[in-house]
């Protein structure tokens, strides 16, 4: 005599309420930082944090001479008015503005005219 047996499912024995393990909660979330790199520089001094130190400064500005600057004075000789080409290492508008960091002496940007 064959004895037919249905099968039933045993009960899952689990400490979680949930038939499957559960992932991982995910890690905290670190607050976002932005530092912006880019920043416009005009021909005066202007406050900011510096993005090398991290301090709040006002820009030290230096003039220097760039190929603006070098280009009126070989200008100048070309017209044969040599006397005047140390001139434009003279004036402000021939010269390129440059801003550094006061506390740690990093370049920041340029502005020239």
């Amino acid at each position: 005599m064959d004895v037919i047996m249905e099968y039933q499912p045993q009960p899952l024995v689990t400490s979680s309420p949930y038939p499957y393990p559960q992932p991982p909660p995910p890690p905290p979330q670190q607050p976002l930082m932005v530092i912006i790199t880019e920043t416009a520089f005009g021909p005066e001094t202007q406050p900011m944090v510096c993005p090398h130190c991290y301090d709040n400064i006002s820009t030290r500005v230096k003039l220097e001479a760039n190929l603006k600057t070098h280009k009126f004075a070989v200008h100048l000789c070309c017209l044969g008015l040599w006397c005047c080409a140390p001139c434009p290492y003279y004036m402000n508008s021939c010269m390129e503005k440059k801003h550094y960091c006061p506390s740690c002496g990093s370049y920041l940007g340029s502005c020239e005219n």
